[in-house]
């Protein structure tokens, strides 16, 4: 089922977020200052070209620095991202058959807008990391 729905969602929506996550991604790593931005974009990125199967937890270890970060992130280029995920969320659950992936876009949304922090792994190893 993981795989029909990463088929239905590549050709619905995940090419196009991965594109815009590409973009964010390559415009923050034209400055050295925005490189460890540009590499979270190109990490979302995949995970939002291929979301079915993977989730992400929070790092425990992640701390001040990512937050700041994050702030910086939001202003930079997560409010963007979200919005995308935001607007293709809500064309997707016009039908029925785009409930599952509008949803997907909905929970992509924290992870467009605070990314520093996470990390995204395969849902059946979500609970088995022993912080």
């Amino acid at each position: 089922m993981k795989t029909i729905l990463n088929v239905i969602w590549l050709v619905v929506s995940g090419f196009w977020l991965f594109l815009a996550y590409l973009l964010a991604g390559l415009l923050l790593c034209i400055t050295i200052i925005g490189i460890p931005f540009g590499v979270a974009a190109f990490r979302i990125g995949v995970y939002a070209l291929w979301p079915f199967g993977y989730t992400t937890i929070e790092r425990r270890d992640a701390g001040a620095p990512s937050c700041v970060g994050n702030v910086l992130w939001l202003v930079l280029a997560g409010w963007w991202l979200a919005l995308g995920h935001i607007v293709t969320g809500i064309a997707l659950c016009v039908t029925i058959i785009g409930i599952p992936l509008g949803i997907a876009n909905f929970k992509l949304i924290p992870v467009s807008l605070f990314p520093l922090g996470r990390e995204i792994v395969p849902t059946d190893q979500a609970f088995t990391h022993s912080w």
